[in-house]
């Protein structure tokens, strides 16, 4: 049987950001079971069986939901799942969303996927959903990934207190990414 390859939604400079397939449960049981990885999502990682794990998302893959969606991370040079990106809690009426964001595979690490992952998903979120604005919430201490989201255009706006964990809450509005895509192009 030939398995078709899953659709690519869209593409930046290091990434593609394709639709997520049935195959990719693995890597993903193996980054939701990460004890490091769950503690920049404050998260817990999780414990149920790889069997009912990948149940799961394949239940979700037959019913995908109109308020949430993940993409897989690819490697453009070499088509190596990496990591995900998703939007959820999407608000049509308030024109927004917020984005999650996992670089799974440790070899990625702050050589600039993560970056270019974000954009790549805003500039995807910002064009199909016809959103006004993007927020996300990081651990005050992730260090990293604030610097990758400022780095994408996102702007700190609050500390939130939330299930014992503080996060600083950064938002990108589509008048602000389109002026910095206008810069960048210019430059």
């Amino acid at each position: 049987m030939t398995r078709t390859r899953p659709v690519v939604v869209t593409r930046g400079q290091l990434v593609v950001l394709r639709e997520k397939h049935i195959d990719d449960a693995e890597r993903d049981y193996g980054w939701r079971r990460d004890e490091e990885l769950a503690e920049y999502d404050a998260a817990r990682p999780i414990s149920m069986s790889l069997r009912s794990y990948i149940q799961t998302v394949s239940d979700e893959l037959a019913h995908p939901s109109p308020y949430r969606r993940t993409y897989a991370i690819e490697d453009a040079a070499n088509e190596r799942h990496i990591g995900n990106v998703m939007y959820y809690g999407y608000e049509r009426e308030r024109q927004q969303t917020e984005l999650g964001i996992t670089i799974g595979d440790r070899e990625y690490w702050s050589r600039g996927y993560g970056t270019d992952a974000v954009r790549t998903m805003v500039r995807h979120l910002f064009g199909t959903l016809r959103l006004r604005k993007v927020y996300l919430h990081t651990l005050t201490w992730n260090d990293r990934a604030q610097v990758a989201f400022r780095r994408a255009g996102f702007k700190d706006v609050a500390q939130v207190h939330r299930a014992g964990y503080d996060f600083v809450r950064m938002e990108l509005t589509r008048e602000e990414f389109e002026e910095q895509e206008s810069r960048e192009a210019g430059a």
